[in-house]
């Protein structure tokens, strides 16, 4: 647990001047794997990680970030602020300034420290998470009010032309908007989203690879091209799809001779994830939760097998959960390359489970995973409400 009132204290102590708190969750996705950016549909929820980042207002016009996590302080000149290649963790924070200033939203200089404890690189989007914190806390320097939607819109570009890092909007979308025991269904061409409540007799498990991805490079954006590439065969073979999220299995059966097999396996699966989700919706809305493990688990076997995101340590934490008492659904959440699966487990079994497949999967592996047993939380748009 981060303890705010020391959060507080530290700021005060290094930059002498009182700040004010804001935090943001992590996320994990229940389904809805490399569905947000052509359009589809996903189901996350935030998780009981956070950011959490502290400001204060300046008399010049520098921004002073400090990192906890990593023990670093940076300084930037807010006038002459553009993004750049140089790969650092600065990149997402000031990347919020920057987007701030290219909405016409003058940012005055700040004073920021930042601390969390979201598992870097393990697909629970510590970043998006910083993203949200700092934004709500630059957002408390300006006179100006966005509503979530727009938070996540500013914090995707930040992240897509400051920080050169490929993603949609889910994370940043979830993180802002999320509600406490509740999954987000959310539209991610309209940005339409409706929270679905979990069943108060499961638990979420997340197990962590500890096989780190990093998405601002290598196969992430690899995939991503494959996927546009066939969205661009389709869209000519028939105008009307202009996303996947218009297609559907015959379409993309038509268009096969015109796109790469590696093409047409990332789209089948985003295609069929699609239809996955809103059968997941279906589920979990009534009640049938042994019907959404199910879908989790052929999730899994799409991103294994069509979008070739796994690997072989998550692979055998999917199977080992499934064979452990309690597991309803497991598959492998985030990017994928590594990182980690979500587990729906029964309510009573979910301490032994997570102590258990910890174990086998040492065993088999010789990796000792970090598992938690989650609960879904609000979000940083709901956090800001009741400490106001």
């Amino acid at each position: 647990m981060i303890s705010y009132s020391e959060q507080l204290s530290a700021h005060q102590a290094r930059f002498q001047s009182e700040g004010q708190l804001f935090s943001a969750p992590a996320r994990v996705n229940l389904i809805g794997e490399h569905t947000d950016y052509t359009g589809g549909f996903v189901m996350p929820l935030a998780i009981d990680f956070e950011t959490v980042a502290v400001v204060s207002r300046r008399t010049d016009n520098k921004a002073v970030l400090y990192s906890a996590n990593f023990k670093e302080q940076v300084e930037f000149d807010l006038a002459t602020l553009a993004p750049n290649d140089k790969g650092h963790w600065s990149d997402y924070g000031m990347g919020v300034a920057w987007a701030l200033q290219q909405k016409g939203i003058a940012v005055p200089g700040f004073n920021l420290s930042v601390d969390g404890n979201v598992p870097l690189g393990a697909g629970l989007s510590s970043s998006a998470s910083i993203e949200v914190a700092v934004c709500m806390a630059l957002l408390s320097l300006v006179d100006t009010k966005l509503t979530g939607p727009e938070i996540a819109i500013l914090c995707r570009k930040a992240e897509n032309d400051f920080a050169h890092s490929p993603c949609g909007i889910m994370d940043q979308f979830v993180i802002t908007n999320a509600a406490a025991d509740k999954a987000l269904l959310l539209d991610c061409r309209s940005l339409d989203f409706y929270l679905l409540p979990l069943g108060t007799d499961t638990k979420i498990v997340i197990a962590n690879s500890m096989v780190k991805h990093s998405i601002a490079e290598g196969e992430y954006g690899d995939r991503r091209g494959e996927v546009e590439a066939g969205q661009a065969a389709l869209h000519e073979m028939n105008p009307q799809i202009k996303l996947l999220r218009d297609a559907n299995m015959d379409d993309l059966r038509a268009a096969k001779s015109k796109m790469s097999e590696a093409s047409f396996k990332r789209c089948r699966h985003i295609i069929t994830e699609n239809a996955r989700v809103l059968e997941a919706r279906s589920a979990l809305t009534s009640g049938d939760m042994r019907r959404f493990g199910d879908i989790m688990f052929a999730a899994h076997a799409s991103m294994r097998d069509d979008f070739q995101a796994s690997c072989p340590e998550v692979d055998k934490l999917v199977d080992l959960a499934h064979a452990l008492p309690g597991c309803i659904g497991a598959r492998i959440t985030g990017g994928g390359f590594g990182g980690c699966t979500v587990n729906v487990v029964e309510a009573a079994q979910a301490e032994t489970f997570a102590e258990q497949l910890k174990q086998k999967y040492f065993e088999a592996t010789g990796i000792k995973s970090d598992v938690f047993v989650c609960k879904a939380v609000d979000g940083a748009l709901a956090r800001a409400g009741k400490s106001a």
